[in-house]
């Protein structure tokens, strides 16, 4: 068990979800929260809520480690990387009842959540979530902000691009490459490659019209 506290930035549903996790890894004592809603806001779930968010970098003491637990992918990247760059820890929380190969590189910042599975030589980068039941095969490249939405599934080889929303129950083909900025919507089949910043829907998956 570490010796200092685990603050996370973001007290709703997916900061409770990520606390969650945390508690379950046994690996920090005491959970906090940090949230624009404070001071009116004080509980999250069975956790306080102690700051705002904007005191992220002040009240952590050197010991500490935190966690950014915002929904939307661009200002949750970029909190990670304000953080980083401070000199704070920034926590990598993966839930103990996922599978992950131990040949598996995970950046700061993600969270890894129930159910996941991850396999061999698989690349998440920082910011990321690989959300409840999700599943990535091998030799997969998940770059930076990415978030694998519950029950999701990508094939061996697939490569998603920075800040790229893949929805709920969708499947991505083997070898597939989607762009930056994508939204792959829920329970899309994805058989060709997506380019930058599409939104694509349907099985198979085509990009909406502009």
């Amino acid at each position: 068990m570490r010796d200092g506290r685990l603050l996370v930035i973001g007290a709703g549903g997916h900061g409770r979800v990520a606390a969650d996790c945390a508690r379950a890894t046994g690996t920090w004592p005491r959970i906090a929260f940090l949230d624009a809603g404070w001071p009116g806001l004080q509980t999250s779930g069975c956790w306080p809520v102690i700051g705002s968010d904007g005191d992220a970098i002040s009240v952590l003491h050197a010991s500490d480690e935190v966690f950014v637990a915002i929904g939307r992918s661009a200002p949750r990247r970029a909190w990670v990387q304000r953080l980083a760059e401070a000199g704070r820890i920034v926590a990598t929380i993966r839930h103990p009842a996922t599978i992950v190969s131990p040949n598996v590189e995970i950046g700061a910042g993600t969270l890894i959540v129930a159910g996941a599975v991850i396999n061999i030589g698989t690349r998440i980068g920082s910011a990321c979530i690989v959300n409840t039941g999700a599943t990535i095969d091998h030799d997969c490249s998940i770059a930076d902000g990415v978030h694998v939405c519950p029950g999701a599934h990508l094939a061996g080889d697939v490569k998603v691009g920075k800040d790229s929303w893949i929805g709920i129950g969708a499947s991505i083909r083997h070898g597939i490459t989607i762009g930056a900025g994508v939204t792959v919507g829920a329970g899309a089949a994805v058989v060709a490659d997506l380019p930058d910043g599409v939104t694509a829907v349907g099985v198979p998956a085509r990009p909406l019209r502009r």
